[in-house]
């Protein structure tokens, strides 16, 4: 089952209720400092009071809501048997890893979220409380890094937007680490940057090293065709509501997330699929699509007369599974 890049009812509910009464200005002010951070490679230590964890979630929750989403149903999509009953999200900030992974997976019960962002952790729990999935979810504060050793392993470990605040020796850490956790698969997701693309790039070698398979987006585990300065990267579009268009200071009515994950498994996958890396180009005589397939990356070129492959070839959008390769 697919889920939807947008906000689940309940969280948008909750997240809604502690927004009553908060300055939109305010909001923006806190929103545009925290950003100014971490473009600077900074992490969430500008996040102190109750005030800025709001404005941070209002700002990224449903963009890093969307990407996870996108990712995980990357996975299900090349693991449709794949059925987790135990989730560890590490640097779970105010918990919209494990929200989306709840969506994409019925079958989970416990749920585990690791930060060291205490003042994130309470509003984690606090937006949880009413969930009819994650109200008894367990947040254990510390370092990432630190603190995994003495995890409990989870069916699936999900990390999203956390590896790039550590430097190089600690990212790789922090990969051996969690993939020692991951009992069925782990996902792991970044800005779509070649910086975000060049951590995910490296993390995906160290752990097919260490006995990994990728599920997706790749469908092999040889390395990356893709030449510089051309890097993988995928787009979700999800819609803005006034108060997320307020605090961004935008009028669009839509954000486009860019961003890049792989998703790894300890069972080689039953399937490979080809992996759409860029929007097609719909001609009239025929739709151009870049494709990354087990033989490596190539133009797939498919003929308006071929009118079934044609209706197929209409309905591939960037980053799509499309048919299965031998």
């Amino acid at each position: 089952m697919m889920i939807a890049p947008t906000l689940p009812a309940e969280l948008k509910a909750a997240l809604d209720g502690k927004l009553q009464g908060f300055s939109r200005t305010d909001a923006a002010q806190r929103s545009q400092k925290i950003s100014t951070t971490y473009r600077a490679g900074g992490g969430s230590g500008t996040i102190r009071s109750e005030a800025d964890a709001l404005a941070y979630a209002l700002a990224r929750m449903p963009a890093t809501y969307a990407a996870v989403a996108a990712s995980l149903n990357a996975l299900t999509e090349i693991a449709p048997d794949l059925a987790p009953e135990t989730l560890l999200d590490v640097g779970a900030g105010p918990g919209t890893a494990s929200w989306a992974a709840a969506e994409a997976f019925p079958s989970l019960q416990d749920f585990t979220l690791l930060d060291a962002n205490v003042t994130l952790s309470r509003l984690a729990l606090d937006l949880a409380r009413d969930s009819s999935r994650l109200t008894e979810c367990r947040y254990l504060p510390g370092d990432a890094g630190g603190n995994l050793v003495e995890v409990s392993q989870a069916d699936l470990v999900v990390a999203s937007y956390v590896i790039g605040e550590l430097n190089e020796a600690d990212q790789r850490k922090l990969t051996d680490a969690m993939w020692a956790k991951a009992r069925h698969a782990l996902v792991v997701i970044e800005p779509g940057t070649p910086a975000g693309y060049a951590r995910i790039l490296a993390l995906r070698q160290q752990l097919i090293a260490a006995g990994a398979y990728v599920a997706a987006p790749c469908p092999h585990e040889r390395s990356c065709p893709l030449i510089a300065p051309d890097w993988c990267h995928f787009s979700q579009r999800l819609p803005r509501s006034q108060a997320h268009r307020q605090i961004k200071g935008a009028e669009v009515p839509f954000e486009d997330e860019r961003f890049i994950y792989v998703a790894l498994t300890r069972t080689l996958p039953a399937t490979r699929a080809a992996r759409v890396l860029a929007p097609p180009d719909v001609g009239k005589a025929e739709i151009t699509a870049k494709l990354c397939s087990q033989g490596g990356v190539g133009l797939a070129k498919v003929p308006r007369r071929d009118k079934t492959a044609y209706a197929r070839a209409r309905r591939w959008r960037w980053g799509d599974a499309v048919v299965a390769e031998s």
